[in-house]
């Protein structure tokens, strides 16, 4: 049995990973973790009622982790705390399943060093959806073929996001980008602003939309459009427990979601 902790397990994402943990046959929640609602169980947050977990303080984050033996940390909270909390997690032995968005390059090359220097492993990835991913495969396959096509993308999500663009808008260039030797990006564009052979990424945030990612590539006379749309945010959390559960197969490394796809 596979001994999992979340943290920001009282929010919106840890709510549905700890619902999604329950339906799992190989893997249990041992630890929860917020910033608030310490001694509550867990629980209560979900609709699968009490669980005989007490949500800790994250300062406490290292004695918890070693005390309930964690095999995997489940991490889709916020850039600043992944940075801090990561780390720690990997001094203590614990592998990582980060779903967080919005990191820096520096935030980045932290969580990757400590992850390495500790030879634990890793997953680190902006969408853990399966149709995304699979998305993901299939731009890069349409783009080796219009490279000198117009290529736009244009991603939608709910009112709360606080990153923009979105990490699956920002993965998705890069696919394409790496597809076609390389492209310049531009977010957005105003006043007189002639395109050139860039990328176009362009942010909408409205209402409850979990997430809506459009990759367009216009030719003469001509264009594609290929689109994911996620109904629901329960895809992301089934992805995530499908991961935790992979992870903990494999040497140590640093893993994308294309490797538990066998993509």
């Amino acid at each position: 049995m596979i001994n999992a902790a979340l943290l920001g397990a009282c929010g919106r994402m840890g709510s549905l990973i700890v619902e999604t943990i329950t339906c799992f046959p190989d893997i249990q929640l041992v630890a929860a973790f917020d910033i608030s609602n310490f001694g509550k169980d867990v629980g209560e947050f979900t609709r699968v009622g009490n669980l005989g977990i007490k949500i800790s303080d994250v300062r406490d984050l290292e004695a918890v982790l070693k005390k309930n033996q964690v095999d995997v940390l489940i991490d889709f909270t916020a850039a600043m705390a992944t940075a801090v909390n990561a780390p720690i997690a990997a001094r203590c032995g614990v592998n990582l399943i980060i779903g967080t968005t919005g990191l820096t390059t520096e935030q980045r090359t932290v969580i990757d060093t400590a992850i390495k220097e500790n030879q634990i492993r890793a997953i680190i990835s902006p969408n853990y959806s399966i149709g995304v991913n699979v998305f993901f495969k299939i731009i890069r396959e349409a783009a080796k073929y219009l490279a000198d096509y117009d290529i736009e993308i244009i991603e939608t999500h709910h009112n709360q996001k606080k990153d923009a663009p979105s990490g699956t808008a920002l993965r998705a260039a890069d696919v394409i980008s790496d597809a076609v030797g390389g492209k310049e990006y531009i977010y957005g564009r105003e006043g007189i602003a002639p395109r050139g052979k860039e990328i176009g990424i362009h942010a909408v945030r409205a209402g409850d939309i979990t997430g809506d990612h459009t990759v367009l590539f216009a030719g003469n006379s001509e264009r594609i459009e290929i689109r994911h749309i996620a109904h629901s945010p329960q895809i992301f959390a089934k992805g995530a427990v499908h991961a935790a559960e992979w992870i903990c197969k494999q040497k140590p490394g640093i893993y994308s979601m294309d490797d538990v796809l066998c993509l």
